[in-house]
């Protein structure tokens, strides 16, 4: 009995950190709503963060769905070779990078370069005493800290994963034509790309960015802002926040495959 108990204390205690992350998300997602909390510094804090999180990452990103695009091509290649089939290559990709692997790995990006970076900065102005600073002039730190951070990281991740997908295939294309894939004519490859595109599709690209992105920040700024003021506290936060971001990733992501294909 007393086991039983400590577990169900556990899950009760991880349900109300769920809540309370979700909850997070969806407050910053409706005050974003409404135009009078965009002010000039807010819209400032909002660019800077599409700035690090987004724009400063697309070299990375870039060379990383290339190399991935390049990869996949030669294992398509591998396994229609020894199975003795031919397979269009458009299909393959969009089965593999579309739909799953492009939003998953763009996240992991996210979440290792800018996650740590997000949740250590706020620490960082929780020791200050920054955020008590702001809540003395009569700034509202979750429209000023949380919400332009956790809209900024949506943005970001949306535009790295429609990115990261369109380089893999593009790269997935020049690949199998040099290798002697089953690809077709470029007119031919993009009729099977978009032939096997389907609405659920894309809903499934939306969902498996923005609402993974949303909880990555929100999950970053809870942790970051949630320290007792020691300087000692930033790299268990940063660690925290990573943790607790992967794990809300991979959550997201199966239950939005269920929701969406099954």
């Amino acid at each position: 009995m007393k086991s039983l108990r400590q577990l169900g204390v556990r899950v009760r205690s991880s349900w109300r950190g769920v809540e309370y992350v979700v909850a997070v998300a969806a407050c910053a997602l409706g005050e974003a709503m409404k135009p009078r909390h965009w002010r000039q510094p807010v819209r400032d804090v909002l660019a800077r963060q599409i700035l690090f999180t987004g724009v400063h990452a697309i070299r990375v990103v870039f060379m990383l769905a290339l190399l991935f695009g390049v990869s996949v091509v030669v294992q398509v290649q591998v396994w229609t070779s020894a199975l003795g089939q031919k397979a269009l290559l458009g299909p393959v990709l969009v089965g593999l990078i579309f739909r799953e692997l492009g939003p998953l790995l763009t996240n992991f990006l996210v979440i290792a370069r800018s996650g740590t970076a997000m949740a250590s900065e706020l620490a960082a102005m929780r020791v200050h005493g920054e955020v008590k600073a702001l809540d003395a002039q009569g700034i509202d730190p979750f429209i000023y800290l949380v919400m332009p951070r956790v809209i900024g990281s949506a943005i970001s991740v949306f535009g790295l994963a429609v990115m990261f997908v369109a380089v893999s295939i593009l790269g997935g294309l020049f690949t199998g034509i040099l290798l002697g894939a089953n690809t077709g004519t470029p007119w031919q490859f993009f009729e099977s790309v978009f032939g096997a595109l389907r609405p659920a599709d894309v809903l499934n690209l939306l969902a498996k960015t923005l609402i993974p992105g949303m909880l990555m920040a929100a999950i970053c700024c809870i942790e970051g802002l949630s320290i007792r003021g020691l300087a000692t506290d930033l790299p268990q936060a940063a660690s925290r926040a990573v943790m607790k971001s992967i794990t809300a990733l991979f959550v997201v992501s199966a239950l939005i495959s269920i929701v969406t294909y099954l």
